[in-house]
């Protein structure tokens, strides 16, 4: 700091400063009394000083002095340091004259030493603003300090003016609010400098630097600036909103996310982040935004918090991690102010309403033991915080469903934590339950029985343990739990029987005494008896033998009737922990034990079930995936692993996309190892591994694939050609739907994964698929072929084989030959022309098979299919054909050499693909084995499998009217090692929709003339849909894909649509999937044509707007979709896209729901329906989004826009508030709003297509000051989503295309009168986006551009004054 040193001017000839820089101590003498002498005269001079006539001549050699000494001390400083230390010592001693004249001179004399280049102008003006001396009540000194800075201050660089601008700030905040008469120069003056630096016409420095120190010095520290500034600073600050309104969305605060499944990109996150201690948005910049933009937004994460399957996304909104323990207080607001809610809803709504408040009570207690779990909110602060608010209100019908939320973290966490984290829950007890005689023992026959108990079941865990740790909690049972606490002491009583039956009472006492060991057995042991029976601690008969199996369905081994839904949501989180414990627990002894006891098919649906619980994800899906497969593998028990790969493939719903990832790595895995190459097993995991892959979510696969990119190997199979291409479709999807994989550069992220599949399984591509593949694979698929096979060959070295096969007498010989490795694959081949010319299969050849093996079989295959379709196609008689076909038919249903599933999966290019298909509609039709079985099962089965007890029953049924083995009988003999293993789901009806799924997209891709195969194959097979795990997001993902391919093909559309929807739609209520409208025409002939007209859309996106009331009582956790607001957009999209209209018609009707139905919706609610078209929009194809852009080429050109005639500005008319609070013309800000929702909702592929739009179209037809500012309108508020990390290409291109627009404005207009706010956006995006990137790309154009535009924008360009004057 600057030592201040006392002056004593009568005796103090030489002003000593001693002060320290870096450290170091440095003498700074001038000679102050020299210098005051020769200006101020002697004493008799100064004591007369009114009566003299001053000598100015004699005056002016005094300063030259005065001048002479200080340039000879300043010119001797090296230093710039010591200059300014000096000067700031200098300056403190000029604060001490008190004389008007001598300070007039010193100012002079400081003047002199600028003008001259002694000391530079900044520096003297930093050090006088700056200086502590400096207050209003030294009159004269501040006076001359501030018109000093005046005269100087157009000298000072922009980074100095604004340390002078901040300096003065800080002087105005030292002025009194009442100011006398002597203090107005002073306020006058200072007044004086800040209206210089403000002055835009001036230019001293960047506007966007003024109002920036505004704010901080006064907005931030919640001061207000002094009454004689504060209309100048207001004033500045007012301008400065049309900034904020450039590069806001419209609704900003209003807009809503779709909650779909986590493992997404952060890019699809960051329009939703917030901060995590205001909750408020992360807006750029110190400008001033409208209110609504900086505000906590409670809204928002209270809408996410509601929905199901959020906690990912509130995580990735807020950044909490699990790893940091976060004590997040704002996100434990809001689960307070949730539950609070719920509670209001409880009291508002009636008995009927029980479903829902039974899900929406679930739905809080698994929110509220996550964020706790993660220790991202604190139990007792929850407690108290509820506790206050209804102490001032009267909520008494939710207590016991309350009760029961606490109860679930409570039971599970009080054994880890002391005593006092759960005492606050007594408070709440007393609040709640005033009552003094004791509540009656509810029916135990209700569900709701276990919610009532709740609060008595909480009493005892306290009791429990505060016997533990020695507490006396000075309170027993109060009165009014008495007799619920003595129904369950006698309950749990020795002398009890406790079998589980169709009531709750095992529930509560598990619920009750869960963190009582001694207590807790009794009952628990009642719940795994339900599933385990006999089994239980007893050795059994195998299982899994030939002798008690029917036909590898498995055959009660324990009980069938799982544990219902009701009862495990009745249990505690606890409780579920315990029971899900033991039935891991006994599968891995089971497994360990070598033992061939087929698991009790209760215990497997029951254990299914508990896996949906998100609560227990440690012990459930994660435990699962990590610690019981592994296990189970280990242990060699196959049977047991067919099961769980079984349970996953027609059981699991909601499963994280990186534990599916995980699984699938571990089934490459699997499948290499040799004890897996039996053919049951590997179809099993072959078939879970296919429908891993296909899937996977458009927006999950490149943030999940790209984990396992280090070691792409674990995501591709050796040797399974299908499953490879399997992924690559997944691929091409994935990239179609996202927009990403339409350069180079988007899709370099796969590249090293598709090397790893073409160098394990190389193959090509037909040309109508590689059509449909966006941009990338289609190039890398042209660039990395795979040698094409000879057909004819192939059929010569079938003949030859076969000849060698009828030649060769030796079994050992014959087995030798065709199962030795590297001989070529065409035994499948061999085999089917024995069936055409025998009609049987020699025993030998089943011998063969076991030795090929099942994963070797694959390669024999692929080899039949391609040798099928060469035969085929030469086949012109329909009884050869016929014959032919048969015989494929034996192999499938009589030999049980090959299944139809794995036939269907093989493509084919050109002609050999539509004979490909017509041998796959053959196998599928011609004979009754297949079919047969399909309306079998679809008739006598449901896919609501969570509410069946009595699913394993129907399954046997269904496997003994049609046995399905996977080996001969000779195979299955009891002298042959081949061991069946258990089937407890699958059959080959669902074992075929996967590969049905691939087959209709293959269809797809042919020529037209294919048509009425695909509608036939529809017709009979699209009933299956029904038990598909997610028959809507696969049509979304058809329709979305194939638009190009169906978009003039109506017909077909609405047969996929109902082929697919009918049976899902029939088991949902009225408009719960597809609209009445639609589904009116879907049932009409096809010759009907329909043109929806605008009422129509605007009842589907009201839908979509009223989608909470409409889908509230739906247990989301077996849905395909996570909640609500998810199933409500894909659906109005799937129905969108099989409109029979053209995209145009009907992307332009969506957008007139807005910009032409606007008088019909509700003004409150004009935000929501924006924000529903902007999210259908955004999960459109690109042929309909594209239609925005249109639009909006459409409504810039207008002439209104281009001639600007209206009486207000174009910040008013693109001001949404003020056009729709005073009924100004819309169609401006309407147009805005819709695409900024739009946009704001895209993924990464549909916002990096916004650059070039803007290049491509936008600029090329802007001239005037109005369409620029509505250019800047749009693009404005979405530079961000380019800037996550880095500046990115886009942002810098768009930059680079606003400074082009405004060069074509400025040569376009004589006049032009928003200048100020244009170059305030662009300052903007230099100082929070792209920095000084883009100098050297805008610097020229600057140039070109109207003095006042180039001394605005100098700053950008680093022009200086005399060159702008000059051009």
């Amino acid at each position: 700091m600057d030592s201040q040193l006392p002056i004593d001017e009568s005796n103090n000839h030489v002003l000593n400063c001693v002060d320290s820089v870096n450290g170091q101590e440095i003498a700074t003498d001038i000679d102050f009394d020299s210098i005051k002498m020769e200006i101020a005269g002697d004493d008799i001079e100064q004591a007369f000083s009114c009566y003299i006539v001053q000598n100015f001549n004699e005056a002016e050699e005094k300063v030259k002095h005065c001048y002479q000494i200080l340039e000879k001390h300043f010119t001797g400083l090296s230093d710039k340091q010591h200059i300014e230390k000096s000067f700031r010592v200098f300056l403190r001693c000029t604060s001490t004259v008190e004389n008007h004249t001598r300070m007039k001179c010193l100012f002079s004399v400081i003047n002199q030493l600028m003008e001259n280049g002694i000391l530079s102008s900044r520096m003297i003006c930093e050090c006088i603003v700056n200086c502590d001396k400096l207050t209003y009540r030294k009159k004269d000194y501040w006076i001359f300090s501030f018109e000093f800075i005046l005269a100087s201050i157009h000298t000072v660089d922009y980074k100095g003016v604004r340390e002078i601008m901040k300096g003065c700030c800080e002087k105005a905040l030292s002025l009194p609010s009442e100011l006398d008469s002597t203090s107005i120069p002073q306020v006058n003056i200072l007044q004086k400098v800040l209206e210089t630096i403000f002055n835009r016409e001036n230019c001293l420095l960047p506007a966007y630097f003024v109002i920036n120190e505004i704010r901080k010095a006064y907005m931030e520290n919640g001061s207000w600036p002094h009454w004689k500034f504060s209309a100048l600073m207001a004033d500045f600050v007012k301008n400065f909103r049309y900034t904020a309104q450039m590069v806001s969305i419209i609704g900003h605060a209003s807009m809503l996310p779709v909650v779909e499944h986590s493992g997404y990109g952060d890019h699809l996150i960051t329009p939703w982040k917030l901060d995590p201690d205001t909750l408020k948005f992360n807006v750029k910049g110190n400008i001033p935004y409208d209110k609504s933009l900086v505000e906590p937004q409670t809204k928002l994460l209270r809408y996410v918090l509601e929905q199901p399957y959020s906690r990912d996304m509130v995580c990735s909104m807020l950044g909490l991690q699990k790893a940091n323990k976060y004590h997040c207080v704002a996100l434990e607001e809001q689960l307070v102010e949730l539950v609070i809610n719920a509670m209001e809803r409880v009291e508002s709504k009636n008995i009927a309403d029980q479903d829902e408040n039974h899900w929406l009570w679930l739905h809080l207690s698994s929110q509220l033991i996550y964020f706790i779990l993660f220790q991202f909110a604190v139990f007792p602060n929850i407690v108290n915080a509820l506790h206050e608010k209804l102490s001032q209100r009267d909520l008494r019908k939710g207590r016991d469903h309350l009760m029961w939320v606490l109860l679930q973290f409570i039971s599970g966490s009080i054994q880890r934590k002391p005593l006092d984290n759960f005492l606050p829950v007594l408070k709440l007890y007393d609040l709640l339950y005033p009552e003094t005689e004791p509540l009656p023992v509810p029916d135990i026959n209700n569900m709701l029985c276990t919610h009532q108990m709740a609060v008595t079941c909480i009493w005892i865990h306290l009791l429990c343990k505060a016997q533990s740790e020695k507490v006396n909690l000075q309170r027993g049972i109060p009165n009014n739990l008495k007799a619920h606490h003595e129904f369950l002491q006698m309950q749990v009583a020795p002398n009890s029987n406790l079998v589980m039956g169709t009531d709750y009472k095992i529930a509560l006492l598990c619920n009750a005494y869960s963190t009582n060991n001694e207590f807790l057995s009794r009952p628990m042991a009642a719940l795994v008896d339900a599933v385990l029976g006999s089994q239980k601690g007893t050795q059994q008969q195998p299982s899994m033998s030939s002798s008690s199996l029917s036909n590898n369905a498995a055959l009660p081994s324990g009980p069938t009737t799982p544990l219902s839904m009701a009862i495990l949501d009745s249990l505690t989180i606890h409780a579920k922990m315990s029971l899900i414990h033991s039935i891991v627990t006994y599968v891995i002894k089971l497994a360990q034990s070598k033992s061939n006891m087929a698991l009790a098919p209760a215990l497997v649906e029951t254990y299914s079930r508990l896996l949906v619980y998100t609560e227990i994800e440690s012990l459930g899906i994660k435990g699962f995936i990590s610690q019981l497969l592994p296990t189970v593998f280990k242990s060699h028990a196959w049977g047991i692993l067919y099961t769980l790969l079984e349970m996953f493939s027609y059981r699991m719903h909601h499963i994280q996309p990186h534990y599916r990832v995980q699984l699938l790595s571990h089934l490459h895995s699997l499948a290499a190892v040799p004890q897996t190459n039996q053919t049951q097993l590997h179809l099993c995991v072959e078939s879970t591994a296919l429908r891993l892959i296909i899937g996977l979510g458009s927006n999950e696969v490149q943030p999940q694939l790209s984990r396992f990119l280090s070691e792409p190997k674990t995501l591709v199979s050796a040797e399974s050609e299908e499953l490879n291409r399997a992924l690559v479709l997944t691929l091409a999807r994935s990239m179609h739907i996202t927009g990403t994989g339409t350069d180079t550069q988007s899709g370099m992220w796969c590249k090293e994964l598709l090397n790893t599949i073409m160098q394990n399984t190389p193959h090509n591509w037909a040309t109508h698929t590689l059509q449909c593949f966006p941009a990338f694979l289609k190039e890398y698929f042209r660039q990395n072929s795979a040698q094409k096979e000879d057909r004819g060959q192939l059929k010569k070295s079938v003949e030859e084989e076969y000849r060698n096969w009828t030649s060769m007498t030796n079994d050992n010989d014959i087995i030798a030959h065709f199962s030795v490795p590297g001989t070529p694959p065409l035994f499948l081949c061999l085999l089917w022309k024995m069936i055409l010319e025998t009609d049987r299969i020699s025993p030998i050849a089943y011998k063969i098979l076991e030795r090929i093996g099942a994963r070797s079989l694959s390669a024999h295959l692929r080899k039949f299919c391609d040798y099928l379709v060469c035969k085929f196609m030469l086949s012109q008689e329909a009884p050869h054909v016929n014959k032919c076909a048969d015989a494929i038919n034996s192999m499938i249903w009589k030999y049980n050499i090959v299944t139809i599933d794995r036939l269907a999966l093989r493509t084919q290019e050109g002609n050999e693909a539509q004979v490909c298909f017509f041998i796959i509609q053959l196998l599928l039709f011609k004979g009754p084995e297949f079919l047969a079985r399909v309306q079998d099962f679809v008739k006598e089965n449901s896919p609501d499998h969570w509410k069946q007890s009595n699913w394993h029953e129907k399954h046997l049924a269904f496997h003994r009217k049609y046995p399905e083995t996977f080996a001969s009988e000779e195979q299955c003999s009891n002298t042959s090692p081949y061991q069946s293993l258990p089937v407890y789901f699958g059959n080959i009806c669902l074992r075929f929709l996967p590969v049905f799924d691939i087959v209709i997209h293959r269809y797809l891709e042919l020529p037209p003339a294919v048509t009425k195969s695909l509608e036939t194959l529809l017709g009979h097979l699209g009933c299956l849909y029904k038990f598909h795990d997610r028959p809507v997001t696969y049509l979304y993902n058809t329709l979305h894909y194939y638009e190009r391919k169906l978009q003039d093909n109506p017909t077909l559309k609405r047969r996929l649509v109902k082929a697919i929807l009918s049976s899902f739609c029939e088991s949902r209520s009225p408009g719960w999937s597809l609209s009445e409208q639609y589904v009116k025409y879907m049932q009409q002939e096809d010759s009907v044509t329909w043109v929806p007209e605008l009422d129509y859309y605007m009842n589907l996106i009201q839908r979509l707007v009223d989608r909470k009331t409409q889908f509230s009582s739906t247990d989301w956790r077996f849905n395909e979709f996570p909640n609500p607001a998810v199933y409500a957009l894909y659906m109005t999209c799937v129905e969108l896209m099989a409109l029979p209209s053209a995209h145009i018609r009907v992307a332009n009707n969506i957008l007139n729901v807005v910009t032409t139905g606007y008088p019909v919706i509700p003004t409150n609610q004009i935000q929501m329906w924006i924000n529903c078209i902007g999210l259908v929009m955004s999960a459109l194809p690109d042929s309909y989004w594209l239609v925005l852009h249109d639009r909006l080429v459409e409504t810039i050109t207008c002439p209104k826009l281009a001639h600007w005639d209206y009486n207000r500005s174009p910040f008013v008319m693109f001001n949404f508030t003020e056009v729709n609070n005073s009924w100004l013309e819309n169609k401006f800000v309407y147009m805005l709003a819709l695409a900024q929702s739009m946009w704001h909702h895209a993924g990464v592929g549909q916002i990096s297509a916004v650059p070039q739009f803007v290049k491509d179209r936008l600029v090329p037809v802007i001239c005037s000051e109005e369409q620029y500012i509505f250019l800047c309108h749009l693009i404005g508020p979405f530079l961000s989503r380019y800037n996550v990390d880095r500046p990115s290409p886009c942002i810098l291109d768009l930059t680079v295309e606003l400074f082009n627009a405004l060069l074509q404005v400025n040569n376009s207009n004589k006049e032009l009168n928003y200048m100020d706010p244009i170059c305030d956006l662009l300052y903007h995006i230099k100082y929070q986006f792209v920095g000084d990137l883009m100098k050297n790309e805008v610097k020229e154009m600057i140039r070109k551009l109207r003095p006042a535009l180039q001394m605005r924008l100098r700053f950008i360009a680093h022009h200086n004054i005399n060159e702008i004057q000059k051009s």
